[in-house]
């Protein structure tokens, strides 16, 4: 990336753009949050797998994480190392779990929506158009090598997601960044684009991608809340969702409702989907939204 090299000067523009990165980002996740039936998942309708949180929990949340997206967004276009990045995430994370009362709504969004706001705003800084191949590079070349050496040099495991992709050999939210987000870029965004062509409105496509995330991905909240058992089965009724049509056949509601009880009494909650398909929103917005 040497044609990115150079340092852009940070002023009235760049701020705009920032702010613009942070409330494309915030509107991702509330966009997520509103999303129903997702099984297992918090939405204005239900708690799903959850006692401990609610709608109201997740707006408080978004609210306290505004400021932070245009703050990364901005140390992505001074071209900041890993480090104030994390530093800002560390910070985010702090303000979410006072605003939420010590509930994780958002951890796993801190960290990837957090990098990608980075991304976006180095590219957008530098007036290169934040393409897909574009955000992965700026990830995999910028920071993936700070978070790798990270990685190698800690034993702890601080995370749920943590603890499973050590137990299980899964990526979690770190492998997924140390590989420039592969969930998000080749299934998720394939899976929303394809939706929206073939003449689904933004919630069907959101809710059919989400279909594609749980039949396809490996989600560290499912394995820790319900083991290798649990991940099995709620890949294999996603993807008996998918085999049926998924949201452009008749009776999908039904069948997508049905699977969002089960989860939910089995307390299974696919956070980590929900996270990639905000990331996933979040890149289409940056792409295609002008405001």
């Amino acid at each position: 990336m040497n044609s990115l090299a150079h340092q852009p000067a940070v002023g009235l523009e760049e701020r705009r753009a920032s702010h613009r990165i942070a409330r494309l980002a915030v509107r991702s996740l509330y966009r997520e949050l509103a999303l129903y039936p997702k099984p297992g998942l918090v939405s204005l309708r239900d708690t799903g797998a959850h006692r401990d949180m609610d709608a109201t929990t997740f707006m408080r949340s978004l609210f306290s994480l505004r400021g932070y997206f245009a703050a990364i967004s901005a140390a992505g276009m001074v071209d900041a190392g890993f480090a104030q990045l994390q530093r800002l995430g560390l910070a985010a994370e702090s303000r979410m779990l006072r605003a939420t009362r010590g509930s994780n709504t958002h951890r796993g969004a801190i960290f990837t929506h957090g990098i990608l706001a980075a991304a976006a705003g180095y590219a957008i800084a530098r007036d290169i158009a934040p393409s897909d191949a574009i955000l992965r590079a700026i990830v995999l070349e910028k920071w993936s090598p700070a978070l790798r050496a990270i990685a190698v040099a800690s034993n702890a495991i601080a995370t749920h997601g943590q603890l499973m992709a050590a137990r299980h050999g899964v990526a979690g939210a770190r492998g997924e960044a140390l590989q420039g987000f592969p969930s998000v870029f080749e299934i998720a965004l394939p899976a929303l684009r394809g939706a929206l062509a073939h003449g689904a409105d933004t919630r069907l496509a959101l809710l059919h991608t989400f279909f594609v995330l749980l039949a396809e991905t490996l989600d560290t909240n499912v394995l820790f809340r319900g083991g290798a058992e649990g991940l099995r089965f709620i890949q294999t009724r996603a993807g008996d969702f998918l085999a049926c049509g998924s949201v452009f056949a008749s009776g999908w509601q039904q069948r997508a409702l049905a699977l969002h009880r089960e989860c939910s009494a089995q307390r299974l909650s696919p956070g980590g989907c929900a996270d990639l398909l905000a990331a996933a929103w979040f890149v289409h917005q940056i792409q295609t939204d002008p405001s």
